[in-house]
């Protein structure tokens, strides 16, 4: 399986990295290609073949992974179309709807992934969906490819800015909640590091108890508010401010933002 991958920004180098690591991808069938030169070399130090026009770096490749910026898309699909061959394109632009690049590239074998940060330390959260000429051989070895540095799940497209709300911009929302911890154990006399250090480390063995313990998150948290305690008064603050509901109105404006820029 020969890869190609267009754009070696933070989630382009995660792709590569996470796929050669976990020997999903060996270094010789991956090629990458980026206009900026010190990308260039910083996927040279990885071992990967790369070549700098995009246009050649498609040729002959089975999988093409365009890692761009949405702004670029279209430049990048009018400098491969020729070159493309029978290789699956597979896009991780933000917005940018299977149909798009379809009218892009006339066609052909297209999926689309939404893909978040936390990919960049192998806990990523991916949707895939595919188009009618894409088969399912070719969606199972992206899926493969995506689930090495995390997870991934087939989801319909019309999802997709649901999808971005949630796990696509859900990291910064996860951030602003360490931020406020953190700020406070500052104001309590840690220090900035070991305040980061406890506000992450809970958010990181809180969602592990979502995901691993297979108790429901809502039970999760009746579990901690003992009666009278410390954690229900706190829980009484965060109720009366509609701190949940917040997070649902911030999710809501994300998709409806995502929805404006797939028009």
């Amino acid at each position: 399986m020969k890869i190609t991958v267009i754009g070696f920004g933070h989630m382009g180098s995660a792709i590569v990295e996470g796929a050669v690591k976990t020997g999903v991808l060996k270094k010789e069938d991956v090629t990458v290609s980026d206009k900026l030169e010190a990308l260039v070399k910083s996927a040279e130090a990885l071992g990967v073949r790369t070549v700098s026009e995009c246009r050649e770096a498609v040729k002959g490749a089975d999988i093409v992974i365009l890692a761009v910026r949405p702004a670029d898309l279209a430049d990048t699909c009018a400098q491969i179309k020729e070159n493309l061959g029978n290789a699956a394109v597979v896009s991780i632009c933000a917005g940018k709807k299977i149909k798009t690049i379809e009218d892009l590239l006339g066609g052909g074998k297209i999926i689309r992934v939404m893909p978040n940060t936390p990919a960049l330390v192998g806990e990523g959260m991916s949707a895939i969906c595919k188009n009618s000429g894409c088969d399912d051989k070719t969606v199972s070895e992206v899926l493969e490819i995506f689930r090495s540095f995390g997870k991934a799940e087939i989801m319909p497209e019309e999802l997709f800015d649901a999808v971005t709300a949630v796990s696509g911009s859900g990291p910064a929302y996860v951030y602003s909640f360490i931020i406020g911890l953190r700020d406070y154990a500052i104001s309590a006399g840690m220090s900035e590091e070991t305040a980061t250090e406890f506000a992450a480390q809970t958010v990181l063995g809180s969602a592990k108890m979502v995901i691993e313990s297979g108790t429901p998150v809502d039970q999760l948290k009746r579990n901690i508010c003992t009666p009278n305690g410390t954690t229900v008064e706190a829980v009484k603050v965060l109720d009366e401010r509609g701190f949940e509901g917040i997070i649902s109105d911030a999710a809501k404006a994300c998709e409806k933002r995502s929805r404006e820029l797939g028009k």
